[in-house]
């Protein structure tokens, strides 16, 4: 579901340890296999179809986008609602998620894009909640990049806002990913570029290094980037398309589009790979493969519209989840 916006501790690897010996044998391979001469990859099978992630759960007839999982998978962070955007999570227990729960840090202002970092100690997200000195009962008109600390279970701290290098008055941030490195990738609409772009930012161990624009390859516009930890890796929106483009000799390859599984036509956002490489999570309104209205049966009835529009596949938007692959995190 593409958001209406306003007018997701790291020692160094031994390179020659066999991990990392095969990591980058296979990251070699995926630059090869999967470059083709229309852009696209084989990285989605073909074949198969998406499948809505946790119907009726965590996918429902609402809004629904961006997941972001803890480290150990049992915990999953995502985004709900219309007009006020409100960050929720599920835990799972015996293989089942439960109830959602609004995050002790949500549920006020209009919150959403929750990205929890590779090591679970904080959680990025955005938000319109004033500034510190500012009247605490008005939102700014604006989001920016905030953050907040684990403390137990299922608590954080208060959030902190980013420093103005990265949130500048009056423009809007969205999408927060952060590598084990620390760095930051986000996108934002800037009057001086066209469209919306991605930008990246590195943590120098007690601050934010300068923000960089993020430039790939084969596309225009770089929405929701989500930057595998190890950064070997760009899995982002551009239009209504979800791409990757894999790091080669410190610099980001051409752009590749994920296939007709994922791309569909419909509105897609919010791409998220699981840490074992194996799942994509995104956001979609996509109702083809999924509903479509019986054209030999006579036309609805009201209470039959209803039921329709509460329905899980109303064209509102929800997460779903397709295999993939790539190199465990």
């Amino acid at each position: 579901m593409k958001r209406i916006l306003p007018v997701k501790d790291g020692s160094i690897a031994n390179p020659f340890s066999q991990i990392a010996v095969t990591r980058y044998l296979f990251l070699i391979s995926l630059c090869v296999i999967y470059s083709s001469s229309y852009g696209q990859t084989n990285l989605i099978d073909t074949g198969i179809m998406p499948q809505v992630f946790a119907p009726g759960i965590i996918s429902t007839p609402y809004s629904e986008w961006s997941t972001s999982f803890t480290p150990d998978g049992q915990t999953v962070y995502s985004s709900q609602g219309s007009i006020y955007w409100t960050i929720i999570f599920s835990k799972q227990q015996n293989g089942k998620w439960m109830k959602p729960q609004v995050a002790s840090f949500s549920g006020k202002f209009r919150d959403t894009d929750p990205f929890v970092t590779p090591d679970g100690k904080k959680i990025f997200f955005i938000s319109n909640r004033p500034l510190k000195g500012k009247p605490q009962d008005k939102s700014q008109g604006v989001e920016h990049i905030w953050y907040a600390d684990h403390l137990t279970g299922d608590d954080w701290s208060a959030p902190q806002w980013l420093d103005s290098t990265i949130n500048l008055s009056g423009v809007g941030n969205y999408a927060p990913s952060v590598s084990a490195k620390g760095t930051l990738f986000y996108c934002s609409r800037r009057k001086e570029l066209t469209g919306m772009q991605s930008f990246y930012t590195k943590w120098l161990g007690n601050h934010y290094d300068k923000p960089q624009q993020l430039i790939i390859p084969g596309v225009s516009e770089i929405q929701d980037p989500f930057i595998a930890p190890d950064e070997s890796y760009l899995v982002f929106l551009s239009g209504n398309d979800i791409y990757i483009s894999f790091k080669q000799n410190n610099n980001w390859g051409q752009a590749q589009k994920l296939g007709a599984a994922v791309n569909n036509g419909d509105g897609n956002s919010s791409p998220y790979v699981s840490a074992d490489g194996k799942t994509l999570y995104y956001s979609s309104n996509r109702i083809q493969g999924f509903y479509k209205r019986d054209l030999k049966k006579p036309a609805l009835n009201y209470d039959e519209l209803i039921k329709e529009n509460n329905s899980l596949f109303n064209s509102q938007g929800n997460i779903l989840m397709i295999p993939i692959h790539l190199p465990p995190q």
